[in-house]
């Protein structure tokens, strides 16, 4: 029995995931204690809009979340992000992962990622580490960290390597999100933004739902103009 089988997504191609990753054009990171708080996490952003979660590694169990996940979520692209050698993205793949970020760029990973056709966005800041990631085989270059420089980072390095499809990552809020589409962002990838501590305690569920779509709204506000 293969890994497609054990209540697991059926599988999806590598092109098809980045197709409704940048359609959708959001990433919401999560990281929670449980799959039981992820599910219903993931379920008040999907309401919002928000259909790509990525699974931190540094989330406790992290590959039982994944694999509990990602076979219950419709319609939700479930991902694992800091992801850091190619050993932890076999193993997140295996759980049901249908895409891996990292902070870094490791050409081992993206050459399992390939091996087993999911979609890649290694992690670089300069243009240099961009062109490298985009040259090594990355799907989407996670640009990280993006709140250091802002959106207009974005479009220096879009002016010089128009070809590589970037994500910015850290600081991206429902305030910047149509700025650094923009400047030429493929998706952005958020986390705070989405989340409220204080909400999820209460599971009040309405309230992540709400900053689901205010940042899905501010992404398709920057696409009106492109």
């Amino acid at each position: 029995m293969d890994y497609y089988s054990r209540g697991v997504k059926p599988y999806m191609s590598n092109q098809t995931t980045l197709d409704k990753m940048i359609d959708s054009g959001v990433v919401g990171v999560i990281r929670t204690e449980s799959s039981e708080k992820l599910l219903k996490v993931s379920e008040a952003l999907k309401v919002g809009g928000v259909s790509c979660i990525e699974v931190a590694m540094t989330t406790p169990d992290a590959l039982t979340v994944i694999e509990e996940v990602s076979g219950q979520l419709d319609d939700v692209l479930i991902g694992a992000g800091t992801v850091l050698d190619a050993e932890t993205a076999r193993s997140a793949i295996l759980a049901g992962a249908e895409y891996l970020v990292s902070p870094t760029t490791d050409l081992d990973m993206i050459e399992m990622c390939k091996r087993y056709d999911k979609v890649v966005a290694p992690g670089a800041f300069t243009p240099t580490e961009v062109m490298k990631a985009w040259q090594a085989g990355a799907d989407i270059v996670k640009v990280f960290p993006a709140s250091r420089l802002g959106p207009k980072f974005i479009s220096d390095i879009k002016a010089p390597l128009p070809q590589a499809s970037l994500m910015p990552t850290g600081g991206v809020s429902q305030d910047n999100a149509a700025d650094y589409i923009r400047a030429g962002a493929d998706a952005v990838c958020a986390g705070s933004a989405l989340l409220d501590k204080q909400a999820i305690a209460k599971e009040n569920w309405e309230v992540l739902t709400s900053n689901a779509k205010q940042l899905v709204e501010a992404v398709k506000e920057g696409r009106k103009t492109l």
